[in-house]
């Protein structure tokens, strides 16, 4: 009997995701445990792994679907020995999500030619209508393809079934550095020019340069969703410290200097595995900071559990360094590590990025002397660490040279006080200027 695959909830909060990519394809064997999908969630690009062994019999959502509903069938799976044809020609079986129907008359609306004089109007093909009433060409792409002029008769359909979709007239699009001349008329009727779908604009006087739009991911929306509510909710406030760590440099290299090349026991510090140790070790002297906001009470913690900012290419995301008080540095620093690095290829676990306490963002590797951050909504402290840089100093009265990284920290003022944030500073300065003290 045929298995449903069904789309799968890779988080608590998840109703949807995209289908990023099918790593099988119909008619492929497929054995438990074997990656056969990649979904795109709010957090990152997961991998979904068959629980029984088949044939792939249907695919019922194509690769690059967007907001496909948990549990909605997204494949069939044959056992041995099952017609694999019979079910993969039974949409039903499937499930499939249904295809947007267009009204029969709208089939054959008629498209301009492109031409600068006036045209009689030319019916869309008739193969853009299936005999079962379907329109082969979806609704939007058909309008593109009315204001482009294009003939749709040279546009072959990527979607199913060959259906003409949005996508296949943006490649027809991008293919020329400006819109076909029906798009003309209308600034010379004195309206405003259409935006061409495939990124490229044909402006009018004083109108908009060429551009590109790059359709959003599900992480890009949702980032944007946390941070205006993050900015909107809480009450952000902000402090900021300069750090001298010529002593923190100079315990690095020679912590460096004594690794293991390779093994079990190697290991390579950064400046910002000692960042994180030390913010856990202030957190815990300073314990009002490690702390969030809820509406019923205030939630302080008894570990640190150091979210740490990561770029990726959708944008970024926090794997998170539990119990970091208690690690030393070359367990940090291989953690981090193995995080950062796995986050980049989408292979963290829920777990591993889901929580924290407290979040930290350095941007010192990119030259940055000092900024601030947006609070990682629930926490309620975000630390923005610079680049170490030789600045001049007063030392004893004395002018001299330091090297000097600056330090904010964004609070959500309805957790941290102004007091307990400068607690909070002057304790991880002291250790960051003292790095010896993160031994003990």
């Amino acid at each position: 009997m045929p298995t449903n695959i069904l789309m799968p909830a890779l988080s608590p909060t998840m109703t949807e995701g995209k289908l990023a990519l099918w790593r099988k394809k119909e008619g492929d064997k497929v054995k438990a445990g074997d990656v056969i999908a990649e979904i795109e969630t709010d957090k990152a690009t997961m991998e979904v792994e068959a629980v029984d062994e088949g044939t792939l019999a249907r695919i019922a959502v194509p690769a690059g679907t967007e907001g496909v509903k948990v549990n909605t069938v997204i494949a069939v799976l044959a056992e041995e020995g099952e017609d694999v044809k019979s079910i993969a020609m039974e949409p039903s079986r499937a499930a499939a999500p249904p295809t947007p129907r267009a009204p029969a008359q709208a089939a054959a609306a008629p498209m301009p030619k492109p031409a600068s004089a006036p045209q009689p109007a030319a019916p869309i093909p008739s193969r853009a209508n299936g005999q079962d009433g379907r329109s082969f060409v979806s609704p939007l792409a058909k309008r593109m393809a009315q204001q482009a002029g294009i003939d749709l008769k040279s546009v072959r359909g990527s979607g199913p079934h060959g259906r003409i979709v949005k996508a296949d007239i943006d490649g027809v699009l991008s293919g020329s550095p400006l819109r076909p001349a029906a798009a003309p008329t209308l600034a010379a009727r004195g309206q405003a020019p259409t935006v061409a779908p495939a990124g490229v604009y044909l402006p009018s006087a004083g109108g908009m340069p060429p551009y590109e739009e790059i359709p959003h991911s599900t992480m890009r929306k949702v980032i944007a969703q946390r941070l205006v509510q993050s900015k909107r909710d809480a009450p952000h406030f902000y402090l900021s410290i300069d750090c001298q760590i010529d002593a923190l440099l100079k315990l690095r290299a020679d912590l460096n200097a004594r690794a293991p090349k390779d093994g079990p026991g190697a290991y390579k510090l950064s400046v910002n595995d000692f960042v994180i140790k030390a913010a856990a070790l202030a957190l815990m002297k300073v314990p009002a900071a490690n702390a969030m906001w809820t509406d019923q009470a205030l939630r302080r913690f008894k570990s640190a559990d150091i979210s740490v900012a990561v770029a990726i290419a959708d944008g970024l995301i926090t794997p998170i360094v539990r119990n970091a008080e208690t690690k030393g540095l070359s367990a940090i620093s291989n953690e981090m590590k193995d995080l950062a690095e796995r986050a980049r290829a989408g292979k963290l676990r829920l777990e591993e990025f889901q929580g924290g306490t407290f979040s930290i963002s350095n941007l010192g590797m990119y030259g940055i002397r000092e900024f601030y951050a947006v609070i990682n909504p629930p926490q309620a402290c975000i630390l923005a660490v610079g680049a170490g840089q030789q600045r001049p100093v007063v030392k004893d009265g004395a002018l001299a040279i330091a090297t000097v990284m600056t330090c904010g920290l964004s609070t959500d003022h309805r957790v941290v006080d102004g007091a307990i944030g400068a607690d909070f500073m002057a304790a991880f300065k002291k250790l960051i200027e003292d790095p010896i003290q993160m031994m003990l």
